[in-house]
């Protein structure tokens, strides 16, 4: 049966019960009916006829009376034949509701007696006053009074049957009710343990399920739609059980391939989850920091990383990208080995995001780049030494090469002249480009002085745009200045700070196209001044915004006419005054160039 019908004939069969109950009440209720009317009709109008004779015969007693004592006159007279009338009236309805035992007697000798009365009453009232109808009055008031005391016992005897109908039709009723309702409460419990049982049986199953449980079944045993959804459960269960089974053959061969692969990486790899607590190292990182393998696993950042200043970083990383364009050469860590030899490594972060984009760890990877770092070292401490070596050659060549010129200029031998101009030109590309170098490697080093002074942003902008105002006329392009407020001055070394921004403004002026547009802007962010460069040129290519500041890098099939050294110049005299540069770019739309440096307070 299925399991709407098993409700609609429960449900049924409370409406059956119910009927059958109320047919009962309605039953008794017509049986009292029916007995409160019986005893109206056969007692309600003797009583009533009997009460009227005894009425008419103790007001005939009245007149009966008068008349003897006083002088009759017509109106007593009339009064009597009225009541004589009357009591006629009353005794023909006795005689007409005779309904009880022993009633047509009482009725029968109350007929005779008046009978017998009236004579002796006209009698009396014509002839002989000395004999008196008034001892036959009473007996017949006296009958009046049998009559109405037989109607009154009868209908009190059947007032108290009529009360028992209605005990017994108020117990026979409730126990009926009480029987129902006893029906209908355990058939309810019998049905609702038909019907809970099984959902029982699918809830228990379920929770088994959840907990990884994937044999639960369910074992109903009915056809009816919780069958059904049995059915359906045990079959979801099966697939579950199977997809489960793939699902983890698939994780443990995929874990096994992580790890295989993490263990074979020779870069440092260490993953931390969002309390910064480790949750996986690889070989490589445990040799960097020198830590137990059986301890390392769930210890704390700072208990694996000691004093290296890198777990701040790693905090501010679960919840955002401190590293956003931070240069590569910034990220370099230092970290001694067991024999205490310094090791660099530059490290990567990379927050881990669950489905909703929220960090639920980082991840951290440390790369080996002593060998780099010393390399680059040796590669400035040649560039340094070749470029000091070769600085008072090339001085001598080119005064000598001067005075080669200045003879040679007024020479009618047109090749001498070209080869000369050529030759003295090229001497002091040699000499700008080992200016630069010996520069550069100052920097590098550290050995650089910042003469830090107040410097006025206005005046500074206004000496830009005075060396390049014929160049920039020569190829209409607007050259424009705006100094935000707040921005008017900055601490920094004038002479630095106008070779960063001369070298902007150049490079802007040698990649851009005729009636163009340079802009230059300052403008206030925090506690620093952003000064930016903005051109309307050809742009830069995506692939090379974040070499462009490598020392001799150029952007191919580009002709700059420069030794790739500018850029990487400016960045270092920024870093030294505690700042940073960096390019906004589109290709085809432009660029700008922008650099930090202090507010003058």
């Amino acid at each position: 049966m299925r399991l709407k019908n098993k409700i609609l004939t429960s449900n049924g069969l409370v409406l059956v019960l119910s009927g059958m109950v109320i047919v009962w009440a309605l039953v008794n209720i017509i049986s009292l009916g029916q007995a409160s009317d019986a005893i109206l009709r056969e007692n309600y109008r003797s009583i009533s006829a009997a009460i009227g004779m005894r009425q008419s015969m103790d007001q005939q007693k009245t007149i009966l009376l008068q008349v003897r004592y006083e002088e009759p006159d017509q109106p007593l007279h009339e009064n009597l034949r009225k009541l004589d009338a009357l009591f006629i009236e009353w005794l023909a309805r006795a005689k007409d509701n005779i309904t009880i035992s022993g009633e047509a007697e009482i009725v029968e000798k109350i007929s005779d007696r008046y009978s017998a009365y009236r004579e002796e009453v006209a009698l009396w009232l014509s002839v002989d006053k000395d004999t008196s109808p008034l001892p036959r009055q009473g007996e017949i008031r006296s009958l009046c009074t049998d009559l109405l005391e037989l109607n009154e016992s009868i209908m009190y005897e059947a007032s108290n049957q009529a009360r028992v109908l209605s005990n017994r039709a108020f117990i026979s009723t409730l126990v009926i009710t009480a029987i129902s309702l006893l029906f209908v409460f355990f058939f309810s419990l019998l049905l609702a343990e038909r019907i809970v049982k099984p959902i029982y049986k699918i809830s228990e199953a379920s929770r088994r399920l959840s907990q990884g449980d994937y044999s639960a079944k369910v074992d109903v045993g009915s056809k009816d739609e919780l069958g059904t959804l049995a059915e359906e459960f045990n079959a979801m269960a099966l697939q579950l059980g199977n997809y489960h089974e793939l699902n983890i053959e698939q994780i443990v061969s995929e874990k096994n391939k992580a790890d295989t692969i993490i263990s074979g990486i020779e870069d440092g790899l260490v993953v931390f989850d969002k309390e910064l607590v480790v949750i996986s190292i690889n070989p490589a990182a445990l040799k960097i920091f020198n830590a137990d393998p059986l301890n390392t696993l769930g210890s704390d950042c700072e208990d694996l990383c000691g004093s290296v200043p890198l777990c701040s970083i790693i905090r501010e990383s679960v919840h955002q990208d401190p590293l956003n364009g931070l240069p590569e050469e910034e990220r370099i860590l230092v970290i001694q080995n067991p024999n205490g030899e310094p090791r660099h490594y530059q490290y990567t972060l990379s927050p881990i995001r669950g489905k909703r984009k929220i960090a639920s760890g980082i991840l951290l990877l440390l790369r080996n780049i002593t060998r780099m770092k010393e390399l680059e070292d040796l590669k400035s401490e040649f560039v340094m030494a070749a470029s000091h070596e070769l600085k008072t050659p090339l001085t001598s060549l080119g005064m000598s090469i001067d005075l080669l010129y200045e003879r040679l200029m007024n020479s009618e031998d047109e090749m001498e002249r070209d080869l000369i101009s050529t030759a003295r030109e090229e001497i002091f590309y040699m000499k700008s480009l080992t200016e630069d170098l010996l520069e550069l490697s100052r920097l590098e080093s550290g050995r650089i002085e910042i003469d830090q002074e107040r410097v006025e942003v206005n005046s500074l902008f206004e000496y830009i745009e005075s060396i390049f105002r014929k160049q920039a006329e020569e190829k209409q392009i607007k050259l424009s200045r705006t100094v935000h407020q707040g921005a008017e001055f900055l601490d920094g070394d004038m002479n630095k700070v106008t070779w960063v921004l001369s070298n902007l403004v150049s490079n802007a002026l040698r990649y851009i196209s005729d009636k163009g547009m340079i802009k230059i802007s300052a403008a206030k962010i925090g506690f620093n001044i952003h000064i930016s460069v903005e051109d309307d040129g050809q742009g830069i290519p995506p692939e090379y915004q974040s070499r462009i500041f490598q020392k001799f890098s150029q952007i191919r099939g580009r002709k700059s006419g420069g030794s790739g050294l500018g850029l990487a110049i400016c960045k270092e005299i920024i870093r030294a005054h505690g700042g940073t540069i960096w390019v906004e770019s589109q290709q085809g739309q432009g660029s700008i160039f922008t650099f930090t440096l202090p507010l003058s307070n």
